[in-house]
């Protein structure tokens, strides 16, 4: 938020040119931020959009596992696609929110509700490895049933996310003479309940999926280590345990990065709604900070679609294929160029 503040005569007090200094100051870096947002959006949209393409063309692929990570691809890729350049373009303009009062109330819902299917579907994930590994014999869920679950992990992360949508206020200060409109969260004399939103969504988004989630690999790993196939002969077994632990690794990978993505930014906002005279982190430099923690959230749309993919020879090779188209129309376009300009 520009100003941390609760009543619309307040953001007309607060929008005096001497307090604009942290809009300022982020504003000096839009060189630096742009490039990296727009990089963001592009990895992000190409990987997730070539990994949910190989999961549905490949009928090899169609098992509970892939249904989640493809659930997983789909979240990233729509907060991606909606989200993150309408939320970029906010923090970068001086003008404020250009979007009108729907998407103000829309782009919040969504930004959460996409981070709470990203932490249901590899939470999911865990739980389904665990099952494969530690109970093998066990039938696992079909593909109807992992529909009927990917709906309710929508449905319940529209549910959770929509607190900051229904105190979200589209507050437009152009008539008092000041060309800022502003989109911001709003809890008006509700200080406490808006303190315990922010612990809420640490406990659910964040810390209860990231415990379950470690406690189920500390199964898996402990059910390798004791894991013999009764029959098999020793390369197979060898063979087996090496794809299986490649597996787990890339698994529990994503995991982390998803951890080391998030908390920054989790952290900051609970540090925000605590200190809310500003006495840890200064008025000047919030607003970059944020926009910091922001930036490193959403960039862990980028890696699951690589983490995943490394797990099918397949997404490797249209990942590669991709590239190589790139990098040839690229050239193409090039010597199109240099022969149009030899021509002159």
């Amino acid at each position: 938020p520009l100003f941390h503040t609760d009543t619309h005569s307040e953001w007309r007090e607060a929008a005096a040119p001497e307090l604009f200094s942290g809009l300022q100051l982020l504003l000096s870096y839009r060189p630096l931020f742009i490039p990296l947002y727009c990089l963001l959006v592009a990895v992000a949209c190409v990987g997730n959009s070539l990994l949910l393409a190989c999961i549905l063309a490949d009928k090899k692929l169609h098992n509970a596992t892939n249904f989640f990570i493809g659930n997983l691809a789909a979240g990233d890729l729509l907060m991606c696609l909606s989200c993150v350049p309408l939320t970029a373009s906010y923090a970068f303009e001086s003008e404020g929110w250009l979007f009108g009062r729907p998407l103000c109330h829309l782009v919040p819902l969504l930004q959460t509700s996409t981070v709470f299917v990203s932490v249901l579907s590899l939470t999911a994930i865990a739980v389904d490895r665990y099952v494969v590994v530690v109970h093998p014999v066990r039938r696992r869920i079909s593909l109807r049933g992992c529909g009927a679950l990917a709906v309710g992990m929508w449905l319940l992360s529209l549910l959770l996310a929509t607190p900051p949508s229904l105190h979200t206020r589209y507050v437009d200060l152009r008539p008092s003479g000041l060309e800022l409109v502003v989109c911001e969260e709003f809890w008006p004399d509700s200080d406490h309940l808006r303190l315990l939103y922010s612990c809420f969504i640490l406990l659910t988004s964040y810390l209860l999926p990231l415990l379950s989630v470690s406690v189920a690999y500390c199964g898996i790993t402990a059910r390798l280590r004791q894991r013999c196939l009764p029959g098999a002969p020793s390369h197979s077994l060898h063979r087996w345990n090496r794809t299986k632990k490649k597996t787990f690794s890339l698994l529990v990978l994503s995991v982390l990065s998803f951890a080391f993505c998030w908390l920054p930014l989790q952290v900051l906002n609970l540090l925000l709604d605590l200190d809310q005279d500003f006495l840890l982190v200064g008025k000047r430099h919030v607003n970059l900070l944020q926009v910091c923690c922001h930036l490193l959230a959403m960039s862990s749309a980028c890696y699951n679609p690589f983490i995943y993919a490394s797990l099918h020879s397949k997404c490797i090779m249209a990942y590669r294929f991709t590239s190589y188209i790139c990098k040839n129309s690229w050239k193409r376009e090039a010597l199109l160029v240099y022969h149009r300009c030899t021509k002159l």
